[in-house]
Formats: structure tokens, sequence, C-alpha cells
């Protein structure tokens, strides 16, 4: 009886079984609850839209990274040892230890998003939902456009590399892929973004995606770099002769063809910027006033009243999902108010800043020299923090030894139980405040960075967004083709407007002196922006620039005769300042340039996966 009740609840058992599944046939092909099916992403506007956002990522946090591209140039230096900064400064980096490199420009990661833009362009190429409101066309400029932003990082830090234009399915073999020429990956970035632009035409855009003007403005930039000296062979191989020694000069540039119509052609994509955008005060006949000027480039630094309009493309952040966005002050703020100090700037960058009356500053100069940060270029008090500048409260335990909020990076001496003791600055590596933090160039960034004295860097966000395209570079790449063209009197014209928006003078230049003017004023008005790296390499001036050693400020107050002070504050008054340029200890970094340094080089790992990239640019000696 037992035997036969549990072969009746087996069979009872199996019927209720096979009822189950009979009744729901798609019992076993139940979709995972958490996460969504390719399928399902491409046949729905929303979730497509969704994968396309996604793209965005592998722009991470722009340029406001702990480490800054700014310390590989002649603007900065970082301050903390190990991050792999001076194997690239020190020309020592080589495809078995490549140094340090963003996210946002590695190999591999720019393959992994240009990846995810194929497989968002072959999908939307025959979309399974409406088009309503022109979705597909916005979603294919977005991603056509960030395909084509991915493939410039990789041209113009690595040279020419595998065009990739299709999601390789799985079992294909995807590392026998050879490079393209120089040309070919210049076309192919220039069609897609020809492609974004008509796509975008008309769209209206969110803050932080692409757009119509985003894609003209990353083209003016691919155009420009393709018209310069280190991608015209014959130019680039009478400089170098690492250049001209490699063997597959086709991967670094152009071979052959009229330079001339490629500068034409920067210039004409520059200009259909010009005509589609405003920008920021860049339609002024005169200078403003020397605070203006201060005041305007800050606004545009920090995208606010009015410097939104500067904006072409950016990196928006949000405090509760971007971990580092926010945290330039702490980044690159003074150790005397609790900060880190990563990316400081050198004496060759400030030396560079004009003084108000357009001259050049002179170390030679005793007015200069007795008073280097009087009379500045308006872009000088914006973007550097110097010895006695005023900036913000310091905190509430160290307000008693500066109650004023001055920056102190020099030593100063200062009366204490009747006696003359050295005082050194809050803000130096002597310092009593968080003295591993300090600078050693005796400065720090202030662009960037809200001075609003209610916001302490240490620990509140700042929502300042990463300018990656800005109108501004439009009009500087359309200077740079007017003057290669020799038109002369337009460049002058957009330069000056240029000045004119922070209170600096007009110029009068001509030839070689007009371009060496332009340049400076590209790597002032830039500053921190990205560009100086790329700008030496293209000019082929990177060994008298990002080779030369990093340097400093080391000041001195001394005490006037009748003059006392217990608690240091800066007064000119109270005090006789010396100011003497110091080298960068060559223990920290020692700087200097190769021309292997022109490309970076590709990691041996991914040369091991395709042989055909073991030829890589500058890496044969």
């Amino acid at each position: 009886m037992n035997k036969l009740k549990n072969i009746t609840y087996l069979v009872l058992v199996g019927l209720s079984v096979w009822t189950m599944t009979s009744c729901n046939d798609d019992f076993v092909n139940t979709d995972p609850l958490g996460e969504v099916s390719e399928g399902a992403v491409w046949s729905d506007a929303a979730l497509a839209e969704a994968a396309v956002t996604d793209i965005y990522a592998g722009l991470g946090n722009g340029g406001f990274d702990e480490q800054m591209l700014a310390s590989l140039t002649d603007e900065s230096i970082f301050t903390h040892p190990g991050r792999g900064i001076t194997t690239i400064t020190e020309s020592r980096s080589n495809p078995a230890d490549i140094g340090w490199v963003n996210g946002t420009l590695s190999w591999g990661n720019m393959y992994s998003r240009i990846r995810a833009c194929n497989v968002a362009i072959q999908n939307l190429t025959e979309p399974q939902f409406p088009n309503d409101n022109g979705i597909v066309d916005r979603l294919m400029g977005e991603a056509k456009f960030m395909r084509a932003y991915y493939s410039h990082q990789l041209l113009r830090y690595y040279g020419a590399f595998p065009i990739v234009d299709r999601p390789y399915e799985l079992g294909e073999e995807t590392y026998e892929i050879a490079r393209n020429t120089w040309e070919e990956c210049v076309n192919f970035i220039v069609q897609d973004l020809d492609d974004a632009a008509n796509l975008l035409d008309g769209k209206s855009m969110a803050s932080g995606r692409t757009n119509r003007v985003a894609a003209l403005a990353l083209k003016s930039r691919v155009l420009l770099y393709a018209a310069s000296d280190l991608h015209d062979i014959p130019t680039a191989s009478a400089q170098s002769s690492v250049i001209s020694g490699y063997a597959n000069q086709e991967y670094l540039g152009y071979t052959s063809g009229d330079r001339t119509q490629r500068w034409q052609r920067a210039k004409d994509a520059a200009k259909a910027v010009l005509d589609n955008d405003d920008g920021n005060m860049l339609n002024l006949s005169a200078p403003v006033s020397h605070e203006e000027g201060i005041q305007n480039y800050m606004n545009n630094s920090l995208s606010k009243n009015g410097g939104e309009n500067e904006l072409i493309f950016a990196r928006y952040f949000i405090n509760a999902k971007q971990e580092n966005g926010g945290r330039q002050g702490l980044f690159n703020g003074p150790n005397g108010y609790n900060n880190w100090a990563g990316n400081t700037p050198i004496q060759h960058f400030v030396d560079d800043y004009e003084m108000m009356d357009g001259t050049s500053f002179d170390w030679n100069n005793p007015d200069h020299a007795s008073a280097p940060y009087e009379n500045r270029d308006a872009r000088f008090y914006a973007s550097i923090l110097y010895d006695g500048s005023q900036w913000k409260p310091r905190s509430t335990a160290n307000q008693p030894r500066d109650p004023l909020g001055q920056i102190q990076t020099g030593q100063y001496e200062i009366i204490s139980g009747g006696q003359t003791v050295i005082h050194f600055g809050l803000d130096t590596r002597n310092g009593p405040i968080e003295d591993w933090n300090g600078s050693y160039t005796g400065y720090y960034m202030r662009k960037f960075i809200d001075p609003d004295p209610a916001i302490v860097d240490q620990n509140t966000w700042q929502e300042i967004p990463w300018p990656i395209l800005r109108y501004t570079e439009a009009v500087l790449n359309y200077v740079e083709a007017c003057i290669e063209l020799g038109e002369e009197d337009e460049a002058r014209t957009w330069l000056n407007r240029i000045r004119y928006r922070v209170g600096m003078p007009a110029i009068s230049d001509t030839g070689d002196a007009l371009m060496e003017r332009y340049r400076n004023e590209r790597r002032i008005e830039m500053a921190y922006e990205e560009q100086r790296y790329h700008d030496c390499r293209r000019w082929m001036i990177a060994d008298e620039t990002l080779g030369r050693k990093a340097n400093g400020i080391s000041i001195v107050g001394t005490l006037k005769p009748g003059q006392s002070l217990s608690i240091y504050r800066y007064d000119p008054d109270i005090y006789n300042y010396s100011y003497q340029v110091t080298p960068i200890d060559p223990g920290k970094e020692n700087r200097t340039w190769l021309d292997k340094m022109y490309f970076l080089p590709i990691h041996r790992d991914e040369m091991n996966r395709n042989q055909l990239l073991v030829q890589n640019p500058g890496y044969t000696e």
C-alpha cells in the first residue's frame, strides 16, 4: 500500500509539472531579472538611449583627475612620487613601462568605447523602434561623434591606429588588424564628424551631450593637428632623425600632398564653428578694464555668469555620481588649507604671462624682478595662486596663524619673544600644516577652483564642468590657420578679440613674431585644458618646452628697519621681499626630451596580441 501511494504521488507530481510547463511555453526562456538582453535594448527607444548615454562614460572625469596632463608639460609638475609621471617627463617611457596614462586616452579603454559605439551604430542603422522626434537620428549622431572622439584620442597620442568600424563577433580574430595610415585615420574621423553634424542638425541637446557644433569643433581640432609640422613628414623628418629614420612614416603623418590645402581645410573647419556659435564676449572692439578681465576669465573657467556660453562640449558632474570631478580644490589647493597640491605651476609658465601693457615679463628688468606679481596679464590672477595672493579663510584651527587668508609660499622674519625668528609660510614644505603636501614650485593652481569663501576645498563639492571643447579653442585654431596661410590681418583681428576680453591691449606683430605671439596667447588662454601637451608636440618645439628642467621660486621676506610683526601677513610696507628662480631638485624630477616621445608607446601586451602593431612610432632605437 505504501509503495502504491508513492507511485501515485510521483505520477501526480509529474502530471502537475507537465501541466505547468505546457501552460507556459516560455518557462525555460525566462529573461534574467538583473540584466537586459541586447535584443531588448535596441528594440526600445528608452533603453537604446540609455545604452548610448553609457558611451559617454569613457570621458571619465575629463581632465579633473588627481594627475593632470598639465604635469607632462611646462605648465606644472606633479608633487607626489610613484605615479608614473616622471617616466614620461624624463623620456623613459617604453612599451614595457609606458608610465602614467589616463583612462580617457589608454589604448585598451578607447577600443572598448569604440566597440560600444559600433554596437550602437550597427543597431541604429536598421532601427527596431520608430524615429519619433528624430530620436534614431540623434542617437546615431551621438554614437558617431563619440566614435570620432575616442578615435581622435588614439590618433593624437599614439599616431595611426587600426580602424575598427563594426563590432566583431565571438570567434572572429580581432588581433590581426593592420594599422591604417595617418591620412586614412583622419579621413575616417572627419567622415564620422560630418555625419554627426548632419544627424544632429536642429536637435536640442541636453548639457553634457554632444551637438552639431561640437562635431564641427572636433573636426576643427583634428584638421588643425593634421596640418601641423609633426604630421607633415617632409617637415618633421627635417627636424627629427627619429621620424626621418622610421620605416612606416605613413603612420605618423602625410608623406606627400598639398600642405597649403590642409591648412585651408583647417581654416574652413574652424570658421564653420565661428559661423555657428558666439562664445562669450568676443565681440569687443577695445580692452575691458583689468579687474573686468580677471572676472571675465574666471567666469569662463568656472562656466558661470556668461562663461557657460564658452562651452561647446563639456563633462558635467553630479556629486552623488562622480568621484573626482568636483575635487579640484582638494587635489590642487595649498597644503596650508589641508589640500594635496597635486599639480603645481612652474616658473617657466608664470614667466610667460605678459605685463598688463602687453610687454614681456623679464627678470633682468629691476622693476619686474622686485615685484614679479604686479601688473600682469589678468589671466595670471585668475589662474595662479602666488605668494601674498588673497584666498579663502583658513580652517578654524589655522585661522589664528593667518587671520587674513593669504597664500604664504616663502620664509619671513617675524618677532617672537623679543627675538627675530624665521616663519616658514603655511603653504610650504617647511610649514606646520601637512608639509608633505606642500608645493615644490612656490605656486598653486587657482583655475577651475571656485573662489567663494564659503566653499571649503577640502570637503565641499564644486560642480565645475571640464571643457572638452570650447569656443575659444576654435577661434585660436582659426587664427593659427590664417597665419599659416598668410592672412595676418584676419588672424590679428580674432586674436585681439580674445585679448580685449581680458583687458589686454591689441597686438600688431607680423611674420614669425606674430606666430610666437599667437603661440603664447594660446598657452595662456588655454592653461590646464590639455592643449599644451599636444601643441608642443605638433609644433615640434617639445625639446625647448616640455624638455626644459622644471623650476620654481624662492621667496624671502626681511623686516624693514624699525618694523615688527609677530603674526605674519603679506605687507610690502613692512617687508622687503626678494625673489630667486630655483631649479627643481633632479631627484624629484629631471626632465629631458627624446624625440621618441612625440608619440606615446603602445603597451607591449597589446603588441603581443597583435604583431602588426610591433613597429611603433618612436620606439626603434
